[in-house]
Protein backbone atom coordinates (compact mmCIF):
# COMPACT_ATOMS: atom_id res chain seq x y z
CA UNK A 1 0.00 0.00 0.00
CA UNK A 2 2.88 2.31 1.03
CA UNK A 3 4.33 1.30 -2.58
CA UNK A 4 1.44 2.35 -4.52
CA UNK A 5 1.00 5.59 -2.09
CA UNK A 6 4.77 7.02 -3.35
CA UNK A 7 3.65 6.01 -6.80
CA UNK A 8 0.90 8.54 -7.09
CA UNK A 9 2.35 10.32 -5.34
CA UNK A 10 5.13 10.61 -7.89
CA UNK A 11 3.00 10.60 -11.09
CA UNK A 12 0.83 13.57 -9.50
CA UNK A 13 4.01 15.61 -8.61
CA UNK A 14 5.69 14.73 -12.40
CA UNK A 15 2.01 15.88 -13.76
CA UNK A 16 2.40 19.43 -11.58
CA UNK A 17 5.71 19.95 -12.77
CA UNK A 18 4.90 19.31 -16.20
CA UNK A 19 2.07 21.89 -16.43
CA UNK A 20 4.32 24.53 -14.96
CA UNK A 21 7.32 24.15 -17.87
CA UNK A 22 7.02 26.95 -20.79
CA UNK A 23 6.11 24.71 -24.23
CA UNK A 24 8.51 24.12 -26.19
CA UNK A 25 7.85 26.31 -29.25
CA UNK A 26 7.10 23.97 -32.35
CA UNK A 27 10.03 23.81 -34.74
CA UNK A 28 8.72 26.12 -37.96
CA UNK A 29 9.12 24.78 -41.46
CA UNK A 30 12.00 27.03 -43.02
CA UNK A 31 10.74 29.58 -45.75
CA UNK A 32 12.06 32.79 -47.16
CA UNK A 33 10.23 35.63 -48.73
CA UNK A 34 11.41 37.53 -51.49
CA UNK A 35 11.19 41.24 -50.35
CA UNK A 36 10.41 42.28 -53.66
CA UNK A 37 7.07 41.12 -52.95
CA UNK A 38 6.16 43.75 -50.49
CA UNK A 39 7.75 46.46 -52.11
CA UNK A 40 5.36 48.84 -52.15
CA UNK A 41 5.80 48.43 -48.08
CA UNK A 42 9.02 48.42 -47.09
CA UNK A 43 10.60 48.89 -50.72
CA UNK A 44 12.50 52.37 -50.46
CA UNK A 45 15.02 53.41 -48.06
CA UNK A 46 12.35 55.81 -46.40
CA UNK A 47 9.63 53.12 -46.45
CA UNK A 48 11.92 50.60 -44.78
CA UNK A 49 13.17 53.24 -42.04
CA UNK A 50 9.31 53.96 -41.30
CA UNK A 51 7.87 50.04 -41.77
CA UNK A 52 10.48 47.25 -41.25
CA UNK A 53 10.12 46.64 -37.68
CA UNK A 54 6.29 46.23 -37.56
CA UNK A 55 6.90 44.07 -41.25
CA UNK A 56 9.40 41.99 -39.76
CA UNK A 57 7.59 40.79 -36.46
CA UNK A 58 4.46 39.91 -38.81
CA UNK A 59 6.62 37.86 -41.60
CA UNK A 60 8.15 36.06 -38.52
CA UNK A 61 4.48 35.74 -36.23
CA UNK A 62 3.55 34.25 -39.55
CA UNK A 63 6.25 31.31 -39.91
CA UNK A 64 8.52 32.64 -42.18
CA UNK A 65 12.22 32.38 -41.40
CA UNK A 66 14.30 34.44 -43.56
CA UNK A 67 14.33 36.73 -46.14
CA UNK A 68 15.94 37.35 -49.77
CA UNK A 69 16.82 41.39 -50.62
CA UNK A 70 15.83 42.86 -53.47
CA UNK A 71 17.54 46.30 -53.15
CA UNK A 72 20.95 46.31 -52.53
CA UNK A 73 22.61 50.32 -53.51
CA UNK A 74 25.89 48.82 -54.82
CA UNK A 75 27.26 52.89 -54.89
CA UNK A 76 26.78 53.38 -51.25
CA UNK A 77 26.80 49.67 -50.27
CA UNK A 78 23.64 49.43 -48.49
CA UNK A 79 20.33 47.46 -48.21
CA UNK A 80 17.41 49.46 -47.98
CA UNK A 81 19.20 52.76 -47.02
CA UNK A 82 20.93 50.99 -44.13
CA UNK A 83 24.67 49.33 -44.26
CA UNK A 84 24.88 45.45 -44.62
CA UNK A 85 25.78 44.87 -40.21
CA UNK A 86 22.58 46.89 -39.94
CA UNK A 87 20.49 45.47 -42.13
CA UNK A 88 21.58 42.15 -40.83
CA UNK A 89 21.14 43.04 -37.62
CA UNK A 90 17.24 44.09 -38.12
CA UNK A 91 16.49 40.81 -39.72
CA UNK A 92 17.83 38.79 -36.63
CA UNK A 93 16.29 41.43 -34.36
CA UNK A 94 12.86 39.99 -35.62
CA UNK A 95 14.12 36.00 -35.71
CA UNK A 96 15.09 36.52 -39.72
CA UNK A 97 18.03 35.19 -41.32
CA UNK A 98 19.48 37.28 -44.34
CA UNK A 99 19.71 34.19 -46.66
CA UNK A 100 20.46 35.70 -49.94
CA UNK A 101 19.68 38.65 -52.28
CA UNK A 102 19.09 39.57 -56.34
CA UNK A 103 21.48 41.33 -57.82
CA UNK A 104 23.51 41.82 -60.83
CA UNK A 105 25.54 43.32 -63.12
CA UNK A 106 25.09 42.80 -66.97
CA UNK A 107 27.93 43.46 -69.62
CA UNK A 108 27.83 46.11 -71.69
CA UNK A 109 27.35 45.75 -75.58
CA UNK A 110 31.28 46.28 -75.93
CA UNK A 111 32.02 43.61 -73.18
CA UNK A 112 29.53 41.12 -74.71
CA UNK A 113 31.49 41.93 -77.99
CA UNK A 114 34.83 41.70 -77.07
CA UNK A 115 34.52 39.28 -74.42
CA UNK A 116 36.02 41.59 -71.67
CA UNK A 117 34.32 41.51 -68.65
CA UNK A 118 37.60 42.25 -66.35
CA UNK A 119 36.11 46.06 -64.80
CA UNK A 120 32.67 44.14 -64.39
CA UNK A 121 34.06 41.56 -62.15
CA UNK A 122 35.77 44.41 -59.94
CA UNK A 123 32.12 45.62 -59.36
CA UNK A 124 31.41 42.16 -57.56
CA UNK A 125 34.22 42.55 -55.22
CA UNK A 126 32.58 45.20 -53.51
CA UNK A 127 29.30 43.28 -53.94
CA UNK A 128 30.46 39.90 -52.35
CA UNK A 129 32.02 41.88 -49.54
CA UNK A 130 29.13 43.61 -48.79
CA UNK A 131 26.67 40.35 -48.56
CA UNK A 132 29.39 38.48 -47.03
CA UNK A 133 28.48 41.13 -44.35
CA UNK A 134 25.17 41.16 -44.36
CA UNK A 135 24.97 37.33 -43.35
CA UNK A 136 24.14 36.42 -46.64
CA UNK A 137 24.66 32.74 -48.08
CA UNK A 138 23.63 33.46 -51.66
CA UNK A 139 24.03 35.83 -54.02
CA UNK A 140 21.41 35.43 -57.16
CA UNK A 141 21.37 37.13 -60.20
CA UNK A 142 17.73 38.23 -61.06
CA UNK A 143 17.90 37.87 -64.51
CA UNK A 144 19.53 38.57 -68.21
CA UNK A 145 18.03 39.08 -71.63
CA UNK A 146 18.75 36.33 -74.20
CA UNK A 147 21.83 36.42 -76.20
CA UNK A 148 21.72 36.80 -79.63
CA UNK A 149 24.22 34.12 -81.05
CA UNK A 150 25.44 31.43 -79.56
CA UNK A 151 28.82 33.58 -79.48
CA UNK A 152 27.18 35.71 -77.31
CA UNK A 153 26.31 33.27 -75.44
CA UNK A 154 29.58 31.94 -74.74
CA UNK A 155 30.44 34.96 -73.35
CA UNK A 156 28.02 35.17 -71.02
CA UNK A 157 28.53 31.61 -69.81
CA UNK A 158 32.02 32.32 -69.11
CA UNK A 159 31.48 35.42 -67.22
CA UNK A 160 28.99 33.58 -64.84
CA UNK A 161 31.82 30.75 -64.52
CA UNK A 162 34.30 33.67 -63.26
CA UNK A 163 31.53 35.27 -61.07
CA UNK A 164 30.56 31.96 -59.24
CA UNK A 165 34.53 31.29 -58.71
CA UNK A 166 34.72 34.82 -57.13
CA UNK A 167 31.59 34.06 -54.94
CA UNK A 168 33.13 30.61 -54.01
CA UNK A 169 36.31 32.13 -52.82
CA UNK A 170 34.59 34.25 -50.63
CA UNK A 171 32.10 31.60 -49.25
CA UNK A 172 28.88 32.38 -51.06
CA UNK A 173 27.13 30.27 -53.78
CA UNK A 174 26.12 32.35 -56.97
CA UNK A 175 22.67 32.08 -58.58
CA UNK A 176 20.55 32.64 -61.22
CA UNK A 177 17.07 33.13 -61.35
CA UNK A 178 15.21 31.81 -64.17
CA UNK A 179 11.67 33.49 -66.03
CA UNK A 180 9.82 32.55 -68.91
CA UNK A 181 12.66 33.77 -71.91
CA UNK A 182 15.26 31.71 -70.87
CA UNK A 183 13.38 29.23 -72.55
CA UNK A 184 13.71 30.50 -76.02
CA UNK A 185 15.88 29.47 -78.26
CA UNK A 186 19.31 30.81 -79.63
CA UNK A 187 20.31 29.47 -83.10
CA UNK A 188 18.35 26.19 -82.36
CA UNK A 189 19.41 25.66 -78.72
CA UNK A 190 17.43 26.42 -75.84
CA UNK A 191 19.11 29.39 -73.83
CA UNK A 192 18.58 27.56 -70.35
CA UNK A 193 19.63 24.33 -71.42
CA UNK A 194 23.09 26.35 -73.40
CA UNK A 195 23.76 27.75 -69.70
CA UNK A 196 23.44 24.51 -67.76
CA UNK A 197 26.06 22.57 -70.38
CA UNK A 198 28.48 25.62 -70.36
CA UNK A 199 28.25 26.65 -66.37
CA UNK A 200 30.05 24.26 -64.20
CA UNK A 201 27.75 23.45 -61.41
CA UNK A 202 30.24 24.59 -58.32
CA UNK A 203 30.06 28.17 -60.24
CA UNK A 204 26.66 28.71 -60.28
CA UNK A 205 22.78 26.84 -59.15
CA UNK A 206 19.53 27.68 -60.59
CA UNK A 207 17.06 29.65 -58.83
CA UNK A 208 13.64 28.34 -60.73
CA UNK A 209 10.91 30.77 -60.91
CA UNK A 210 8.19 28.18 -60.94
CA UNK A 211 5.51 29.57 -62.16
CA UNK A 212 7.48 31.72 -65.01
CA UNK A 213 8.72 28.10 -66.01
CA UNK A 214 4.75 27.03 -65.75
CA UNK A 215 4.38 30.16 -67.78
CA UNK A 216 6.57 29.10 -70.53
CA UNK A 217 4.84 25.99 -71.02
CA UNK A 218 7.69 23.71 -69.37
CA UNK A 219 7.10 21.59 -66.43
CA UNK A 220 9.34 22.45 -63.30
CA UNK A 221 9.79 18.54 -62.54
CA UNK A 222 11.19 17.29 -65.92
CA UNK A 223 13.87 19.70 -65.67
CA UNK A 224 14.61 18.66 -61.82
CA UNK A 225 14.96 15.13 -63.50
CA UNK A 226 17.08 16.61 -66.83
CA UNK A 227 19.30 18.73 -64.86
CA UNK A 228 19.47 16.77 -60.85
CA UNK A 229 21.03 18.80 -58.15
CA UNK A 230 21.26 21.77 -59.98
CA UNK A 231 18.58 23.65 -58.07
CA UNK A 232 19.64 24.31 -54.84
CA UNK A 233 16.76 27.16 -54.69
CA UNK A 234 13.35 27.74 -55.73
CA UNK A 235 10.98 30.54 -56.32
CA UNK A 236 7.55 29.39 -55.20
CA UNK A 237 5.42 31.35 -56.47
CA UNK A 238 1.43 31.42 -57.86
CA UNK A 239 -0.24 33.68 -60.20
CA UNK A 240 -1.35 35.38 -56.99
CA UNK A 241 -0.87 34.16 -53.64
CA UNK A 242 -0.05 30.09 -53.60
CA UNK A 243 -2.65 27.63 -54.66
CA UNK A 244 -5.18 29.82 -55.49
CA UNK A 245 -4.85 29.90 -59.08
CA UNK A 246 -4.73 25.85 -59.18
CA UNK A 247 -2.00 25.80 -62.33
CA UNK A 248 0.83 25.01 -60.37
CA UNK A 249 1.48 21.40 -59.07
CA UNK A 250 3.12 22.08 -55.73
CA UNK A 251 2.93 18.68 -54.59
CA UNK A 252 4.94 17.51 -57.06
CA UNK A 253 7.15 20.24 -57.02
CA UNK A 254 8.12 19.77 -53.34
CA UNK A 255 8.06 15.83 -53.57
CA UNK A 256 10.88 15.89 -56.38
CA UNK A 257 12.63 18.34 -54.39
CA UNK A 258 15.79 15.63 -53.54
CA UNK A 259 15.80 15.46 -57.46
CA UNK A 260 16.15 19.08 -57.81
CA UNK A 261 18.54 19.31 -54.97
CA UNK A 262 16.49 22.02 -53.06
CA UNK A 263 18.17 23.56 -49.91
CA UNK A 264 16.20 26.51 -49.80
CA UNK A 265 12.76 28.17 -51.39
CA UNK A 266 11.40 31.36 -51.02
CA UNK A 267 7.93 32.79 -51.57
CA UNK A 268 7.74 35.84 -54.13
CA UNK A 269 4.28 37.65 -55.06
CA UNK A 270 4.24 39.47 -57.95
CA UNK A 271 1.12 40.91 -56.58
CA UNK A 272 -2.26 40.27 -55.75
CA UNK A 273 -5.91 40.29 -57.70
CA UNK A 274 -7.04 43.33 -55.90
CA UNK A 275 -9.44 42.05 -53.18
CA UNK A 276 -6.80 41.72 -50.50
CA UNK A 277 -3.72 44.18 -49.63
CA UNK A 278 -0.26 42.23 -50.07
CA UNK A 279 0.37 41.56 -46.45
CA UNK A 280 -2.45 39.21 -46.53
CA UNK A 281 -1.41 37.23 -49.74
CA UNK A 282 1.62 37.21 -48.28
CA UNK A 283 0.57 35.60 -44.81
CA UNK A 284 -2.05 33.41 -47.04
CA UNK A 285 1.76 32.33 -48.89
CA UNK A 286 2.78 30.82 -45.25
CA UNK A 287 0.01 29.70 -44.43
CA UNK A 288 -0.58 27.69 -47.16
CA UNK A 289 2.95 25.95 -47.33
CA UNK A 290 2.25 25.44 -43.47
CA UNK A 291 -0.88 23.43 -43.68
CA UNK A 292 0.54 21.74 -47.10
CA UNK A 293 1.77 17.75 -45.75
CA UNK A 294 4.00 17.67 -48.75
CA UNK A 295 6.08 20.65 -47.71
CA UNK A 296 9.31 19.39 -45.45
CA UNK A 297 10.32 21.40 -42.82
CA UNK A 298 13.48 21.74 -43.94
CA UNK A 299 15.77 21.35 -47.02
CA UNK A 300 19.11 22.39 -46.45
CA UNK A 301 21.31 19.40 -46.73
CA UNK A 302 24.06 21.19 -44.60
Amino acid sequence: MMKQTTFWRTIVALLIISLTLPLAAKPKKEMALQLYSIRDVIGTPEKYAANHVEVFKKLNAWGYTAIEAANYDQGKGTFYGVTPQQFRADCEAAGLRCLSSHTTRGLTADELKNHDFIEALRWWDKTIADHKAAGMKYIVTPGWGVPKTLEEAQTMCDYANAIGQKCRAAGLLYGYHTHSHEFQKVEGTRWIEYMMENIAPENMFWQMDTYWCVMAQQSPVEYFKKYPGRFAMLHIKDLYELGASGMLGFDAIFTNAGTAGLHDYVVEMEGTDGTIDIMEGVRRCADFLNKSKFVKKSYNKE
